[in-house]
């Protein structure tokens, strides 16, 4: 019984690692290889200027706080959560989670390409901008917080690092850093590296090791997932309407359209994060047991 559970383990992680991977490839498909995708993508970014002067404050503090040193001294924290609960593995692999995730970002972000179909003159110069680096620095740090939390406090830290990397990622559209497709693509790596990750716990996890079924966290996991669902279904809906008007140049719409198409992007931003943790939660009470053995 015990091999068991853990193959029907390994299995679910490899196929969380598949499907995260292919919907990464159909996002840069679409939202970067697709006049379509680009358009939208635009329109979002377009619509950012509208209330921008409220939340710019906000905004910067969330951005600003992001930093190399920021990264390593977080990185550095969670290993020692990890380290003072007796569990050197998982401070190991939180902290590959972290780096592979990163690094992962950056290799996509100057390796991929980006045709310019004139959507965005303003911005072609730039080039390739997916994945999105801050939105991979919260989304990374969240997702290995939440691995090494005690099981009691596990939900929380769910739920509060889902919100901390869902508002920089949504920072990032409304400073005009990125697209909306940058930060859905960055959580997609965070949740590939996630899933390898667990398969690293997974093997390296003793046979006497103690899984407890009390310890899953259906709820809070069922919450996450069904909220990060229906934000994602608000954006299908949000930017289906605009597809009625992708004749038009993002700097002609009206306020109307460009809210729509910001406000539709920021929900699936949130979403794609909140779905990422509801399947990390789903299974991190397997990966890191009550008792390591």
């Amino acid at each position: 019984m015990r091999a068991t559970a853990r193959g029907w383990t390994a299995v679910w992680l490899v196929v969380l690692a598949l499907v995260q991977a292919a919907a990464f490839l159909a996002v840069w498909r679409v939202a970067v290889h697709l006049e379509i995708g680009q358009w939208v993508d635009t329109v979002a970014l377009t619509g950012n200027r509208i209330g921008q002067d409220t939340i710019d404050g906000p905004v910067d503090r969330i951005l600003n706080a992001m930093s190399v040193v920021s990264l390593v001294a977080a990185t550095a924290t969670i290993g020692f959560i990890a380290l003072i609960r007796g569990r050197i593995a998982l401070a190991i692999t939180a902290t590959l989670l972290i780096a592979g995730a990163n690094v992962t970002t950056q290799l996509l972000k100057y390796g991929l390409s980006r045709p310019d179909y004139g959507v965005d003159p303003e911005r072609a110069a730039v080039g390739n901008s997916l994945p999105s680096g801050h939105a991979t620095v919260a989304a990374s740090v969240a997702v290995a917080l939440m691995l090494v939390l005690p099981r009691k406090v596990r939900a929380v830290g769910a739920f509060i690092g889902a919100g901390y990397a869902a508002a920089a990622g949504v920072a990032t559209l409304s400073a005009g850093w990125h697209r909306p497709s940058d930060a859905v693509a960055a959580y997609l790596v965070v949740g590939v590296w996630a899933a390898l990750a667990g398969l690293l716990l997974l093997v390296t996890q003793r046979e006497q090791a103690e899984i407890a079924p009390g310890d899953a966290h259906r709820v809070a996991a069922l919450v996450l997932g069904l909220g990060g669902v229906l934000a994602l279904v608000v954006c299908g809906l949000s930017l289906s309407w605009l597809l009625d008007l992708r004749g038009t140049g993002p700097e002609e719409l009206a306020r109307r359209p460009l809210f729509v198409g910001y406000a539709g992007s920021a929900a699936g931003i949130a979403g794609t994060m909140a779905v990422v943790m509801a399947l990390a939660l789903t299974v991190v009470h397997r990966l890191v047991p009550r008792v390591k053995g």
